[in-house]
């Protein structure tokens, strides 16, 4: 198992190194996009035989076992919004550009006609920029409520097994009081988390329309 582990998580390593590689070169999106994608496929495919060495680990094992598969399943499906989040950009960018060729490619008769055209295609695309804008926070405002949504569950996940730790390992109560109380604690950030983020994007969308 811990073979397994090395190896997806040097697989996670290298994925975020395409990305660096995407930004720097994006004239092949192309290949890298799809070596990304394979990158996905193979750590979705370890974590699913990591499932199943976990059950076979001992049982005073298993929680810590569970929880850095579960880090794993949580890092590749934040490399996947990042790629979906690459693409939906790289697309809209491809959208404005060619836009702007029909644009410009057209032709018109007489000066005064051209100048009102110039101008409107100016306003059609800060519209269409300020479009985008709002888009891109309305994409990255559900990336981040998705990514605390998926924390919560992780910590739910990680305080019933902590507990089962403790019980294992022996602790005493107070101890474990200590542990609820903080996570208890962390779920009060995390709902003022979210709802601090909701209410940037709901100003910045009032604002920019």
């Amino acid at each position: 198992m811990e073979t397994l582990y090395h190896q997806t998580n040097y697989l996670i390593q290298e994925t975020s190194e395409l990305f660096s590689k995407l930004d720097k070169d994006p004239s092949n999106y192309e290949g890298i996009e799809n070596a990304i994608q394979s990158k996905i496929n193979a750590i979705s495919a370890n974590c699913e035989k990591l499932d199943i060495y976990v059950f076979k680990t001992p049982i005073s094992q298993r929680p810590m076992a569970k929880m850095r598969v579960d880090q794993l399943k949580y890092d590749n499906k934040h490399i996947q919004a990042s790629l979906a989040a690459a693409q939906n950009k790289r697309q809209r960018r491809e959208q404005e550009l060619k836009d702007r060729e029909q644009l410009l490619s057209r032709r018109f008769g007489h000066d005064h006609t051209s100048i009102n055209v110039d101008y409107l295609g100016q306003e059609q695309v800060s519209l269409q920029n300020s479009h985008r804008n709002v888009d891109e926070m309305i994409h990255t405002g559900s990336s981040i409520l998705e990514t605390l949504k998926y924390n919560r569950e992780t910590l739910k996940g990680a305080h019933r097994r902590i507990i089962d730790l403790a019980n294992t390992l022996g602790l005493s109560n107070a101890t474990i009081s200590l542990i609820e109380r903080r996570v208890s604690q962390d779920k009060y950030v995390l709902f003022g988390g979210m709802f601090v983020t909701l209410a940037v994007i709901t100003l910045i969308i009032m604002y920019l329309t």
